[in-house]
């Protein structure tokens, strides 16, 4: 068994007090008139948020709130990993790992804590690279391979679930295929996409079609990726550096990825927005969350093969929109299906939703 230790967040007070600094000396820049969001982050919300930041949010109070959760680390494969852990009173409840991806964190699944632990014991990490797990980027395989060792040696829990999304849903893949005797089923919010290597002869219209509107998506919204792909380390020193920088790089994607209907603060108040952010900054794992996209491997990963245990895919409207064929042509379909509302982050946006849909699919697969 691997050694698990207890962990509290503790942020000491200067990092807090140089914040505060920071943020009152942002340089800002200039911006056309009403802009709004059609460049990338909207200057007068960036504006709204810091002033909030600095003479209305609360820290500690959401450090608290955190604490509550039972969190513990364990040392895994060279790298130090953050979890959170919280066993259902149920003598039957099966072990659910959520997995998250970019640019969120563990918080993605905090509103959805309560709502699963009846059925489930919630193994809850920060990915390699994330949050308070150690600053080191791995692929989809790698860490799978870290989270099937915390499941099984740290943990004691022989099968388990994995649900995620975004690299959540690649770590989630790998698991199955390269642990199907051990992960019993997964849920996904994306099954990733197609890249210009498909033989669209051999894609239906649906696929074709959306295969089209990935690679207009690319051209639109894809800056980032290439970026985090090829020079991660440049934009780290900005990134690092600058607080108010730090959120509107996060921050664009949580508005431009949400619901479509409404505005921004409709889906995510202030305080989720800022808190996500904060992970980010007091840990100092924007670079190396960044740099997961920039690994370089020789060999083929397991989360770009077919899946063939169990699996169900959720499709938010603030998602990409996945035709079923494409689904059933990527992992074992079980369950697709068309959600009402959420987008990127659903589980933080629309947590009864997402929580329901999980909890639906799960409670339909036979235990191993």
């Amino acid at each position: 068994m691997l050694t698990v230790q207890p962990f509290q967040i503790e942020v000491q007070q200067p990092v807090l007090d140089d914040l505060q600094t920071r943020l009152r000396q942002t340089r800002w820049p200039d911006a056309p008139d009403d802009i709004g969001w059609n460049y990338g982050t909207d200057p007068v919300f960036l504006k709204s948020l810091v002033d909030y930041w600095q003479n209305g949010y609360d820290w500690r109070k959401h450090e608290a709130a955190l604490n509550q959760f039972p969190q513990f680390t364990a040392e895994i494969d060279g790298a130090t990993i953050h979890f959170l852990h919280i066993t259902s009173s149920n003598p039957n409840a099966k072990p659910l790992l959520l997995l998250h991806g970019w640019p969120d964190s563990f918080y993605r699944y905090h509103k959805v804590i309560p709502l699963l632990t009846k059925d489930y014991d919630l193994v809850i990490p920060s990915i390699p690279g994330f949050g308070f797990s150690s600053k080191i980027a791995m692929t989809d395989d790698g860490s799978a391979r870290v989270f099937s060792k915390l499941m099984q040696e740290a943990l004691g829990y022989p099968t388990f679930f994995a649900a995620g999304g975004d690299i959540g849903q690649g770590i989630a893949k790998s698991l199955a295929n390269l642990f199907p005797g051990t992960v019993s089923a997964i849920h996904l919010s994306d099954v990733g996409y197609p890249d210009g290597s498909e033989d669209w002869s051999q894609m239906s219209p649906a696929e074709q079609a959306f295969g089209q509107f990935i690679q207009g998506w690319w051209y639109r919204e894809g800056a980032y990726a290439m970026l985090h792909s090829t020079k991660p380390q440049t934009q780290a020193y900005g990134l690092n550096d600058s607080p108010a920088g730090l959120a509107a790089w996060i921050i664009e994607k949580f508005n431009t990825w949400r619901t479509p209907q409404g505005t921004l603060e409709d889906n995510f108040t202030k305080d989720e927005l800022i808190t996500n952010v904060m992970i980010y900054w007091v840990t100092q794992t924007i670079n190396s969350s960044m740099r997961t996209y920039a690994i370089d491997t020789p060999e083929k990963l397991a989360s770009s093969q077919k899946v063939m245990v169990p699996t169900a895919v959720a499709i938010f409207p603030g998602d990409a929109p996945t035709p079923r064929e494409w689904a059933e042509r990527r992992v074992n379909l079980q369950r697709f299906t068309q959600m009402e509302k959420g987008g990127h982050f659903a589980a933080l946006e629309a947590p009864e939703i997402w929580a329901g849909e999980v909890d639906a699919f799960f409670k339909s697969i036979p235990a191993k």
